[in-house]
């Protein structure tokens, strides 16, 4: 009783993970899942849901990678607007919950202005990078809800 405890905490936050940046969220669900299954002797799940629960894990992190590169890429991002939006978003977990929409942009904008870009210029870099990071956290929101739908059916069926 003891392992479905911990493997109902560790899908907690791992699903708490998936919107904070600060925690590996889809790693966490799948390790709670996976002690789950073990706690059951693997009667309920087996290998062959675990892969495929493994496979969807393996695929947020593309979707998160993804999805940032695009926003980024896609309006001109520098390299400093990049390293601005990691320590925006970290710097966000401080001042919650406006801090966690707010830090990645900001850390986007102040890198692309240290770059040496105009004002309207670095905006736009902000707001791009600020989209793909929200794009990657829809992904891994349906990616999250794809799991667990999976484990519930694979349990009870």
């Amino acid at each position: 009783m003891l392992y479905y405890a911990l493997a109902v905490v560790l899908i907690l936050v791992g699903v708490a993970g998936v919107v904070l940046p600060a925690l590996p969220g889809l790693p966490l669900v799948f390790a709670g899942m996976l002690l789950a299954a073990w706690a059951g002797d693997f009667q309920q799940i087996g290998w062959v849901t675990l892969v495929v629960l493994g496979l969807l894990t393996a695929l947020s992190f593309a979707a998160d990678i993804f999805s940032t590169a695009i926003g980024a890429q896609r309006v001109g991002a520098s390299r400093k607007a990049l390293v601005g939006t990691v320590i925006g978003t970290f710097a966000g977990l401080f001042f919650m919950p406006i801090g966690l929409l707010a830090g990645p942009f900001v850390g986007a904008l102040l890198g692309e202005l240290w770059h040496g870009r105009e004002l309207g210029q670095a905006a736009k870099v902000g707001l791009g990078t600020w989209l793909g990071i929200v794009l990657g956290v829809v992904l891994k929101l349906g990616l999250t809800f794809a799991m667990l739908g999976l484990f519930v059916f694979a349990w009870l069926f």
